[in-house]
């Protein structure tokens, strides 16, 4: 009869020797599974209690640059420099329609009826009204600033709208479209939380399906589910606790509860297939158990140090939102894997065989039996034959798919360009507004606060301002009207809309333009004065220009402490550089894919977006991170199973078939889960939310494939036996 080299290899007694402290965890949690069972449901409890404890309010980011000085400066200032904008277009001329005049004329009346709420309205009616007409004639803007404190905000924001909301109905005929400061940043938070319960939503049902397919019994799937559910809850939990410290920003929600559903349910799936294997194999419970600490256990703790530490490389560059995205995905890996080791050993010593319980018709005998996949089985044959010529045929186009990165720009998306038409009021008005009035609902915004020597000269000011009016208009269209000053506190907020898309270069040259040479000279003479630049333009231009600048060195330490995880984990030098290389491989195609499709605007009609020339800036970095760390999960969990065969005297060669057939089926189905987890991203509203999605889900999609059941295999018999050094890997 024929050796089967993908069948496992016999487990061989070794002497009694001090457990490895996975083991000896997970042996202890087996054993006292009641008190491991009500320890992390106390924990998850805890967790989420601790975060209604502390009094006060949450931590606010600081924005990186010049912007962020700015904003703090705003900020202590009194923080209200909120302005609306209403454009009234007209039929024709606006000065030749009476319908628009009229509009425009109810509006600036009922504005001016609610002086407690509006003040520094700017129109068409009032002095130098041309700066509040279109270049072409056909449009008026009116745009005012809706006061504070906290008290009377909300009351006074209210009360704008409404006024709004009569004129619009007064005058039927009249197109009334308000964007601002308040409408633009309601409809961001309005598209998050959306976005979120989408996610949430549409995640679950997914989630169940795949796992009720992978596993074929409702007891079995409901052991992942519930593992990454009760991690996602603490640390949602811890996130508001420490959230008093460390900013974390509500738009980072989505991103956490999907990476912990995925890395929960990818560790419960390396757990729950090597129990079933050993069990599968004769052995008891209990003994099936403890093999499967000593090996499935190592792997899900390497694999989620090595997510952990590529997270912690967001601390590098130094920007407080991503500081707390880090945070809140190093918490939900962390708690994935303390209940990988504890809370799901116990689970499984409870219920023994009875977590196979209540089989699916049909599926369910089949997805219960583990056994090697014959057909990852026979594409791994092929390749360690010929590693070569399919090894490298696989780089190759792997290669060619990334090379639309070459051309990659990154640009953060106008809240124009982030959703799409018809999201939101807010939005399609400032669409609307930017064809006549170019950056009016997206200004960048002047702080022009006292330098801490004295007042402002408030007639220095005025002055500076009507100097600013002139330089606009010497500016050959890239400073535009109508410019508005408020004064906020002891400081004054100055607005001057830009040229450009808000995030494109146009806009960013008409930056440049305003802080290195129209500031200088108009308020170069105001004694006393420091100034300084944000907007919806500066805040992603100073973020990108930031996080361009660490980005090497943060993929430098994640490379770094890969490497060093990964040669500590396998003993070997030559297995972590192929790890790495194959995983660059993959991202690389990745976002070569992502570049192809958003930046250059293919696909719109299918996944629901506009395309507006660029790649969130932040977004590329993330994803290789994230990914570099997610995909690890697939090399550590395949490359063990393939030292197995070799500490069982198995050739290389059909160590490396063995090993990944063995492991395919946990990988396809962790791969399955995760994909359609991200996948739920590019149903979102928000194309950062797409581009995400899209990107995370193919490279896990091509890791799992090309990667494992090609790159991995050709690579490893290309190697030979000077993969693994001198000597084969103990663990995993």
């Amino acid at each position: 009869m024929p050796h089967d080299i993908t069948a496992d290899p016999p487990t061989r007694e070794t002497p009694a020797t001090r457990p490895a402290a996975v083991a000896a965890i997970a042996d202890w949690s087996a054993r006292h599974r009641a008190l491991a069972i009500g320890g992390w449901l106390a924990l998850v409890a805890l967790a989420v209690l601790s975060g209604a404890i502390p009094p006060g309010e949450q931590a606010d980011a600081r924005d990186p640059g010049e912007a962020g000085v700015a904003e703090d400066r705003i900020d202590a200032a009194g923080g209200y420099a909120v302005r609306e904008n209403v454009l009234i277009a007209a039929d024709g001329d606006f000065a030749d329609d009476p319908a628009a005049v009229a509009a425009a004329e109810d509006l600036v009346a009922a504005l001016t009826a609610i002086p407690e709420a509006v003040d520094g309205i700017g129109s068409p009616l009032g002095e130098h009204g041309e700066r509040w007409i279109a270049a072409d004639g056909d449009a008026a803007l009116v745009t005012f600033a809706i006061l504070g404190p906290d008290a009377a905000y909300d009351a006074n924001l209210r009360a704008v709208l409404d006024a709004v909301a009569s004129v619009q109905a007064a005058h039927p005929g009249v197109a009334v479209l308000q964007a601002g400061d308040a409408t633009l940043s309601g409809a961001v938070d309005a598209g998050i939380k959306d976005d979120m319960r989408r996610a949430e939503t549409t995640s679950l049902p997914l989630t169940i399906l795949v796992l009720l397919a992978v596993f074929g019994s409702l007891v079995a799937a409901g052991l992942p589910l519930l593992l990454a559910a009760t991690s996602v809850a603490g640390a949602f939990g811890l996130l508001r606790l420490l959230g008093h410290w460390v900013p974390f920003n509500s738009a980072g929600s989505a991103i956490v509860l999907l990476i912990g559903m995925a890395v929960g349910i990818d560790y419960s799936l390396f757990y729950l297939r090597r129990f079933r294997e050993e069990r599968a194999a004769g052995q008891a419970p209990a003994a099936a158990l403890a093999t499967t600490a000593r090996t499935s256990g190592h792997v899900v703790v390497a694999s989620g140090l090595t997510v952990i530490v590529c997270m912690s490389g967001l601390l590098i560059t130094g920007i407080d939102v991503l500081k707390g995205l880090a945070l809140g995905t190093v918490l939900v890996v962390g708690l994935a894997v303390l209940g990988s080791v504890t809370f799901l050993p116990a689970l499984l010593a409870a219920l023994r065989h009875r977590v196979d319980a209540a089989r699916l018709p049909w599926l369910g005998r089949r997805r219960i039996k583990a056994e090697p996949s014959r057909f990852w089985g026979r594409v791994a044959a092929s390749v360690v034959r010929r590693p070569l010529a399919t090894g490298g045929l696989a780089a190759v186009l792997l290669a060619i798919a990334a090379t639309p990165v070459l051309g990659l720009r990154l640009q953060d998306a106008a809240v124009t360009a982030s959703l799409p038409p018809g999201a939101s009021p807010a939005v399609d008005a400032a669409v609307a507004m930017q064809e006549h009035f170019p950056g009016a609902a997206t200004a960048a915004r002047v702080a022009v606060a006292p330098d801490g020597n004295g007042a402002l000269d408030p007639a220095a000011v005025d002055a500076a301002v009507e100097a600013l009016h002139a330089a606009a208009a010497a500016s050959d269209g890239r400073l535009l009207e109508p410019i508005t000053a408020t004064a906020v506190g002891d400081a004054v907020v100055v607005r001057v809309p830009l040229a450009g898309a808000v995030t494109d270069p146009e806009a960013d040259a008409a930056l440049a333009h305003l802080r290195e040479e129209a500031l200088p000279a108009a308020f170069g003479p105001v004694e006393g004065a420091d100034v300084a630049v944000t907007g919806k333009t500066a805040l992603p231009h100073d973020f990108t220009r930031q996080l361009s600048a660490r980005a090497p060195w943060v993929v430098a330490f994640i490379l770094l402490l890969a490497f060093a995880l990964l040669a500590v984990t396998f003993r070997s030098w030559a297995i972590p550089l192929a790890s790495i290389a194959l995983n660059l491989l993959s991202i690389g195609a990745a976002c070569g894919a992502l570049a192809w499709v958003f930046q250059g605007g293919h696909l719109e009609g299918v996944l629901g977006f506009t395309s507006y020339g660029g790649v969130v800036g932040w977004i590329p970095l993330f994803m290789f991170i994230i990914l570099f760390g997610l995909s690890m999960d697939y090399h550590i969990f395949v490359l063990s199973r393939v030292a197995e065969r070799r500490r069982a005297g198995a050739a290389n060669r059909d160590a490396i078939v063995g090993g990944v057939a063995a492991s395919a089926g946990v990988v396809s189905g962790a791969a399955l889960i995760m994909t359609g987890v991200f996948s739920v991203f590019v149903t979102l509203s928000a194309i950062e939310y797409k581009m995400l999605g899209l990107g995370m889900a193919l490279a896990i999609l091509i890791d799992a494939t090309v990667v494992r059941g090609v790159l991995l295999p050709a690579a490893m018999s290309l190697m030979g036996d000077r993969a693994w050094g001198k000597a084969v890997p103990t663990g995993g």
